[in-house]
């Protein structure tokens, strides 16, 4: 058994932050993508069909642009982070901290999307900060959870 400093074998050293690769590459590539779409249509225009725009119109049109930019800033900060304390999963907008002692098993099966912790309540949470779609990158990364979770730090 490892000392109290040490992690576990196949663990790494805390604190650790997996985040996904694949969800962050087509978040920053989108949303260049919608700047660079929005700038070269309002650019298209002739100046009488731009001073045509009323400021609700172009208020509709920036606050759908930073609804899609929400939505993919969500997607981009998804992650999970291993501290001596606890798992953290921050899932969108949503945070939960779990306490070691609460993660029971980490499921990532073939085809599934993201990892899904199950908790000793019976229920289970779902943490995107790993996704399947990430090949091995998600192996490693559930390898190194789970020894996490079968050898809590303290």
């Amino acid at each position: 058994m490892p000392a109290a400093s040490e992690p576990a074998a196949g663990a790494p050293a805390l604190p650790v932050t997996w985040r996904p690769l694949g969800p962050r590459i087509v978040g920053v590539v989108l949303g260049a993508g919608l700047l660079v779409v929005f700038g070269a249509a309002w650019l298209s225009f002739d100046q009488e069909t731009q001073d045509s725009f009323t400021g609700l119109q172009i208020f509709t049109v920036l606050a759908v642009a930073g609804l899609g930019f929400a939505c993919l800033n969500a997607l981009m900060r998804s992650r999970v982070v291993a501290t001596r304390e606890a798992l953290v999963v921050v899932n969108g907008y949503k945070r939960r901290v779990l306490a070691w002692e609460q993660v029971v098993a980490v499921h990532l099966p073939p085809g599934a999307p993201w990892v899904t912790l199950d908790l000793t309540d019976g229920t289970t949470c779902s943490a995107m900060g790993i996704q399947g779609s990430d090949g091995g990158r998600s192996v490693t990364a559930v390898r190194q959870l789970r020894a996490l979770v079968s050898d809590p730090p303290r």
